[in-house]
């Protein structure tokens, strides 16, 4: 179990964990703004007395890779690799710091944390929030010190003058360019980082499970089995290109149609889309036959090449009669708190997460049990913004036991799952969540905007948020040409940095023969951000 470290905690490594192979992971976010995180190699003096130690994104590893880069994964804003055996003996410290990249202070982050985990498992982590800074733009948050032996610290303290003053305070300076590695690099030792490094995971959905490594050898966190209860599955951390098979399928099935993220015809869609079991089939068509057998046909439809003689038309190849007809679109029951039926009805099992569910008014369409229906104020604040920015939701709240279904006008519906993190979500794209998690409306202000200002709402926390969306939407990475319609953008990370593009400023229809876009947003943010477009604009 790890153990929970306040500012100023130290502790000896070997206390801690037998192993000298760690992983560290680094976790700080606030919307708006973005961070540079590193790690400095320092000598006995805690000064940079040697450039090839300043471990950040344009220098990711040091000469013998004793400290590796490994990017963002596992839930964590970025991690390092540590292997505290092969550190050289002039290095007497490793400092990991966070700098902030633009405007802003430290005051404005979220919860956040420094990790270690040892073959897997984490044994220790350090906690913050913005109320422990106040005007600072860098921060010292732990440290691997060497007196006799490795320990550990919390630090959590900082400089007002961000970037620059920390390398001041190191001994070094600010230079145009990173200096070029002049030794050869040394073999990459022999361990797998986790899947979402190499090709981050889709909207929602989970990495890849991983076996971890035993201890002491090094092992980021390991990523759990599916089909997990809610709350203790992995969070989305970035999206990710799926694996496509064959794009033909197999003999005797049909073509499936493209799911969230995949362009048609370029192979079959993931199996569990969004982090959740999908359904046996897409509502409206039968289950694909086994390997080798004829397809199934659509419900009361011949399928092709006719039907054995004495079968009526219409009649399914499973065998005649109601129940046979009816057995496609049966209930889909996962033993999840929410389950997809289909791509536009989801269920949400109450008697499972211990809280209510907050959903759009209206789009109950069914329940089982004894659940109650209550309508959910906004409050008098909530209603002022409300009115004020369109955002505000007319919410109903569901408690009870029992099974609720909801949808609403077809759309199609993607279950995201957060952990600690938060995400921006338009509300018109909200169609219900977790009790458990917070909303609040966040403003994204620009010249050239109807009514001056932008509005999306931040969910943050430990649940799940159904998020709708008319057709099959694209998970896209943030990089500094990101730009996208406002209309059709439906989430993003909330750590991108959301700005104004001045290409586009125009009204629809303002003049004969002008581009018939309105605004466009441009979004930046580190490695692992990412937004959400829908083929539609609202």
């Amino acid at each position: 179990m790890a153990r929970e470290f306040q500012r100023g905690h130290k502790a000896k490594i070997s206390d801690l964990t037998p192993g000298t192979d760690l992983y560290v992971g680094v976790q700080i976010a606030s919307p708006g703004l973005t961070f540079d995180i590193s790690c400095f190699g320092l000598d006995a003096n805690e000064q940079l007395s040697d450039d090839r130690y300043f471990i950040f994104f344009n220098q990711p590893k040091s000469p013998e890779e004793s400290i590796q880069l490994l990017g963002a994964q596992s839930g964590d804003t970025e991690s390092f690799r540590v292997t505290l055996d092969r550190i050289p003996a002039n290095i007497h410290k490793l400092s990991f710091t966070a700098t902030l990249d633009g405007a802003g202070q430290m005051s404005q982050v979220g919860p956040g944390y420094i990790r270690i985990v040892a073959g897997g498992e984490e044994v220790v982590r350090y906690a913050f929030n913005g109320s422990e800074f106040t005007t600072e733009r860098a921060v010292m948050l732990g440290d691997f010190y060497l007196k006799d032996v490795w320990r550990f610290a919390a630090v959590g303290q900082g400089f007002d003058g961000g970037l620059d003053a920390l390398l001041k305070n190191f001994g070094g300076e600010v230079a145009e360019e990173a200096p070029a590695d002049p030794q050869p690099q040394a073999a990459v030792p022999s361990f797998a980082p986790p899947a979402q490094v190499a090709a981050p995971p889709a909207f929602g959905a989970p990495p890849a499970p991983q076996a971890p490594q035993p201890a002491p050898s090094f092992g980021a966190p390991a990523a759990p089995a599916p089909q997990q209860p809610m709350h203790t599955a992995p969070t989305m951390a970035a999206p990710m290109a799926p694996q496509a098979p064959s794009p033909y399928g197999q003999p005797g099935q049909p073509p499936q149609q493209p799911q969230f993220g995949q362009v048609p015809d370029q192979g079959a869609p993931p199996a569990a889309p969004f982090g959740q079991q999908a359904p046996s089939a897409p509502y409206g068509q039968p289950a694909p036959a086994p390997f080798g057998q004829p397809a199934p046909a659509a419900f009361g439809q011949q399928p092709p090449g006719g039907m054995p003689p004495g079968v009526p038309q219409g009649v399914p190849q499973g065998g005649a009669g109601l129940q046979a007809a009816l057995q496609p679109y049966k209930e889909t029951a996962t033993g999840q708190r929410w389950t997809s039926q289909n791509q536009q009805l989801m269920r949400v099992d109450l008697t499972m997460g211990g809280s209510g569910v907050l959903a759009r008014q209206g789009s109950m369409v069914m329940y089982q049990g004894k659940v109650d229906f209550g309508y959910k104020g906004a409050g008098f604040a909530g209603r002022i913004v409300g009115n004020a920015t369109g955002q505000e939701m007319q919410l109903m709240r569901c408690t009870g036991k029992g099974q609720v279904f909801l949808a609403e006008e077809g759309s199609h519906l993607h279950p995201i799952e957060l952990q600690g993190d938060a995400i921006c979500i338009s509300a018109e794209s909200v169609l219900a969540f977790d009790e458990s998690l917070q909303y609040e409306v966040r403003r994204i202000e620009g010249h050239g905007v109807p009514g001056g200002a932008l509005f999306t709402m931040q969910f943050q926390g430990t649940g799940t948020v159904i998020v709708k969306t008319h057709g099959t939407p694209v998970v896209l990475p943030v990089t500094p040409t990101t730009f996208a319609d406002c209309n059709a953008v439906v989430a993003w990370s909330a750590a991108s940095q959301v700005i104004i593009s001045s290409q586009v400023r125009l009204r629809r229809n303002a003049y004969p023969g002008h581009s018939g876009e309105t605004v466009n947003l441009q979004f930046r943010g580190a490695p692992g951000n990412f937004i959400v477009v829908q083929p539609y604009e609202v």
